[in-house]
């Protein structure tokens, strides 16, 4: 380890540096989730590929640990160091796209908001997550579940190429024809073998979804039966079914507000009459006691997640798969929701299948593509104290969910521990994940992630 000489580091890059001291650093080092307080030694924001290859350098020169940081949304605090080197992509925000040919190359510094935004304007759509802030590259490369996945795929499955900044400094671009073991790689393996700088996009044509928000009582029945309506219903619907206290919102009457409720997000990528016929049997399910799912232009699925600045969540969460979710199950579900000890907790639930099963599992390192549905839940912390509390809660109600065998998406993941990147990459795609990263990142030097060691 040396001292970091940041007068030196200034004159390396043309790019933004910014350190402690400095206008602006508590802003570089802050991220989407509380309870975290890095303090990195130096911010970089480099302004084109070969300053991101300076950065690993510098990374490499110093023996300082590296993170990279796009929209700093990572569970586990990924994105910002402490005491190290954060390389900030978030000044490379180029886009073009290309409307005859219906992709686009975007830089990883944009965030999902910014490029649904610029291709919604051509009729274009490409599947990012549920929240319009988080960066592209993090999404991208761990592998983007959200609302057009049962249609479309995940966002991985859309990726025809890619720019990849190595750990030894070479810019390589890849695609299925150059460099294909790191084209499969980066596609779900998360940052564990470069930094992407920019992709290329599939595009989607998609004037409009219907979407938007509903509201109902979290009852057994009224649950169970939105899983299994939305999971049988056509490929174009999407949900994202949370159960959780009603939060104090002014559409919600006083009454209901602080009881459990479903909050569901739907999105039927399709016109908008076949949208109603589809939510027909979800609607029927209980009178509504908010609903604002309408046809609208699809970026403004993401208007809801575009949040105060100031607003950083502390929790505690596990992410897992399911096969099966009957009546029995989130029946308990619902009563451990009643009974937990903290004032705001949730369990999510996304049914999956449609285009996400249609893709071999080896084709790329998301390997979870036979299962049903995808299920996070997360405790909402007070303070310190009340973590070890909250995690045994989170730990006994996931495991009233699961089944159908382990399994972990790599962008919910909570914590860097060797078992959740066991979960996330299992059997074969660990192996040939291993392989890749002793080809491309022989030293680990990208281990600030869900970590795939070169010794396996």
């Amino acid at each position: 380890m040396t001292t970091l000489d940041v007068s030196a580091v200034r004159t390396r890059f043309t790019g933004q540096v910014v350190a402690p001291g400095d206008d602006g650093y508590d802003g570089a080092r802050a991220i989407f989730y509380g309870g975290l307080d890095p303090k990195p030694a130096v911010v970089i924001h480099p302004s084109d590929p070969a300053e991101v290859a300076g950065v690993i350098a510098l990374a490499r020169e110093t023996g300082l640990e590296l993170s990279v940081r796009c929209g700093g949304h990572s569970v586990a605090g990924h994105s910002v160091v402490d005491g190290g080197i954060v390389l900030d992509l978030r000044h490379l925000r180029a886009i073009a796209i290309d409307v005859e040919e219906r992709t686009v190359w975007a830089q990883a510094g944009l965030t999902a908001g910014d490029v649904t935004k610029a291709v919604a304007e051509h009729g274009l759509a490409i599947g990012f997550g549920d929240t319009g802030t988080v960066g592209i590259g993090g999404i991208t490369t761990g592998g983007g579940v959200g609302y057009l996945s049962r249609k479309h795929g995940l966002t991985i499955d859309n990726v025809l190429a890619a720019e990849v900044v190595t750990a030894d400094g070479q810019i390589l671009e890849v695609d299925a024809d150059h460099h294909p073991d790191l084209f499969w790689a980066i596609r779900g393996g998360g940052g564990n073998f470069g930094v992407v700088t920019r992709f290329k996009y599939r595009l989607h044509e998609l004037p409009g979804v219907v979407g938007g928000m509903i509201l109902l009582p979290a009852t057994p029945e009224v649950v169970h039966g939105f899983l299994q309506e939305a999971a049988a219903g056509p490929e174009e619907l999407s949900v994202i079914v949370n159960v959780m206290p009603a939060p104090p919102m002014p559409f919600i009457p006083a009454d209901v507000q602080g009881s459990l409720v479903v909050l569901g997000l739907v999105c039927y990528a399709g016109p908008a009459d076949e949208g109603e016929k589809a939510l027909a049997p979800i609607r029927a399910l209980a009178e509504p006691l908010a609903d604002f799912v309408r046809p609208i232009a699809y970026p403004e699925m993401f208007m809801e997640a575009e949040g105060d600045e100031e607003y950083h969540p502390t929790a505690t969460a596990r992410t897992l798969f399911a096969d099966e979710l009957d009546l029995a199950r989130v029946t308990e579900v619902i009563e451990r929701l009643r009974t937990a000890p903290a004032p705001m907790r949730v369990t999510q639930f996304r049914p999956l299948g449609g285009a996400i099963s249609r893709v071999p599992a080896d084709a790329t390192a998301y390997a979870h593509r036979g299962r049903a549905f995808m299920v996070n839940v997360a405790s909402f912390l007070d303070g310190p104290d009340t973590r070890p509390e909250r995690e045994q809660w989170v730990r006994d109600t996931a495991a009233v969910v699961a089944n159908g065998g382990p399994g972990a998406y790599v962008n919910f993941v909570a914590d860097a521990s060797a078992e959740w990147a066991r979960e996330a990459y299992p059997g074969a795609t660990w192996e040939r994940l291993v392989q890749v990263k002793r080809q491309y990142d022989p030293d680990n030097l990208f281990r600030h992630n869900v970590n795939i060691p070169p010794e396996g």
